[in-house]
């Protein structure tokens, strides 16, 4: 096949093939170019980092045990320092569907710290001498077990972005169910009227929900601290010495910050199974239905402002029509509710790639990769963009919710303990046909004393544990 000006020829044990002459990746990549022109996507930031964190930790590993002389080790580890200071970042370029394994973005990152550190040392481009990407930069590992290493790595370092992200919409929230503490608004079940409750206690209730969810992400992210390195091809390590997992996992600790890493107890079950990746995508999913479920809310309490309930006030980000003049929408709500949407699509991607492994590895883990950090992204950006472009500039609108809770057929329900459910229910039917108060019937109708009607319909005591008009404290009635 022949060269030309604009590329160098490259030989791997399939024969020769042109490589673009800047590249710093290499005649595997290329062929990975060639195949699966897929998607038009690159690999995400997180996996191409985890992978030469691996890279370096190995050149550091070597270089301690002497396999690997300093020289070709500190070239290597110079070149990942490279890329993890932000270069050559364009040269990982294999699409997220790719061959099974992940073998083609293993050798994308072998083949570019091999041709920079050969760089490095006064060599060139393509040659790989001294530095090769197989016998150096790939020395006694796998993409059998760098990839499931990688993946634990590159979630657990998005991890504490997610829930900055996470906390602060919490505080958020939480901030708002302070606030909104003395607003009672209609309760709604099914759609319709129930019982009353404060607009505050539905934003607390929203904080509680993302907390128990945080929770659920730290506790399943817990697993993702077992690595496998040093199972080589099928978990049995193969090739590498025995000091080497462990002296991997502290250089991983120290290249990556994530502290708290451990080496894996079985590493062929670390390589067999992908559950513990399939765990957090589904503490993922957890978070993304929550979530959607709390912004839902929000569009439903915002609808109007003359035709829906008008009950809160978002902050306007941006016009709502181009025909319309004056309308405004819950745009982050509704850009909310479909990342939430993309994310459970994720989740059930990485489900089924977790269930299709087989014997001694899971051929679909770019798939896993992939969804699970796309996930990650999109609900730490959409997560922090509801905190500070939406939940903190949330409005209540008081006078709406005290129309619609004296309104509610629901009030009834105070009035069951003193004239049973089925005079209760009738009293609803009427205040809904007639169009009159529940408040308003009661005091007409002589349903219970005239004095004691506030009482009984306290709303601010109806959202709170307690039969209406009885003291909590005595037990008596006023």
């Amino acid at each position: 096949m022949p060269n030309t000006p604009h590329t160098r020829l490259e030989r791997d044990p399939l024969g020769e093939l042109p490589v673009p002459a800047d590249a710093l990746y290499g005649v595997q990549t290329a062929r990975a170019l060639m195949n699966f022109p897929i998607s038009g996507l690159r690999p995400l930031t997180p996996f191409v980092i985890a992978q030469v964190w691996i890279k370096r930790a190995a050149a550091v590993t070597h270089r301690t045990t002497g396999r690997l002389d300093a020289r070709r080790a500190d070239a290597i580890i110079a070149a990942a320092d490279e890329v993890l200071a932000g270069l050559h970042r364009e040269q990982f370029v294999v699409d997220p569907y790719q061959a099974g394994a992940g073998t083609s973005h293993n050798m994308n990152v072998n083949e570019v710290l091999a041709n920079r550190a050969n760089e490095l040392l006064g060599g060139t481009r393509g040659s790989y001498t001294p530095v090769h990407p197989n016998d150096h930069v790939n020395m006694a590992q796998s993409t059998n077990d760098t990839i499931p290493t990688n993946i634990r790595l590159a979630v657990l370092g998005e991890l504490p972005a997610l829930l900055a992200a996470v906390d602060g919409l919490i505080d958020g929230l939480a901030d708002k169910g302070r606030a909104f503490d003395g607003i009672v608004k209609a309760g709604r079940t099914h759609l319709q009227d129930a019982m009353p409750i404060r607009l505050g206690q539905e934003f607390t209730a929203y904080a509680g929900t993302l907390t128990r969810c945080r929770r659920r992400l730290v506790d399943a992210a817990e697993y993702l601290k077992d690595l496998g390195i040093g199972g080589s091809a099928v978990g049995t390590g193969v090739t590498v010495e025995a000091s080497y997992p462990a002296l991997m996992v502290d250089a991983l600790r120290e290249v990556s910050g994530i502290a708290d890493l451990r080496v894996g107890a079985d590493r062929i079950q670390l390589m067999q199974s992908m559950g513990d990746a399939a765990a957090f995508s589904a503490a993922l999913r957890g978070l993304a239905l929550d979530l959607s479920k709390i912004v839902s809310d929000l569009r439903l309490m915002v609808s109007g402002p003359r035709t829906g309930l008008d009950e809160i006030v978002l902050p306007a980000v941006q016009p709502g029509s181009s025909i319309m003049p004056g309308k405004i929408n819950p745009s982050i709500p509704e850009m909310v509710n479909q990342v939430c949407f993309q994310v459970i699509g994720c989740d059930t991607t990485v489900a089924i790639a977790a269930e299709h492994g087989q014997l001694e590895l899971n051929v679909m883990m770019p798939v896993i990769a992939h969804n699970v950090l796309l996930a990650m992204q999109l609900l730490t950006n959409a997560t922090c963009t509801l905190d500070t472009r939406c939940v903190r500039g949330i409005e209540a609108n008081a006078a709406m919710c005290a129309y619609w809770v004296e309104r509610s057929a629901a009030l009834a329900t105070a009035i069951m303990p003193r004239i049973g459910y089925a005079a209760a229910a009738e009293l609803a039917k009427r205040s809904v046909a007639e169009g009159v108060l529940i408040r308003d019937l009661v005091r007409r109708d002589g349903v219970v004393p005239p004095g004691e009607v506030d009482a009984v319909l306290d709303l601010r005591r109806m959202t709170e544990i307690g039969v209406p008009g009885v003291l909590v404290s005595d037990g008596q009635e006023p």
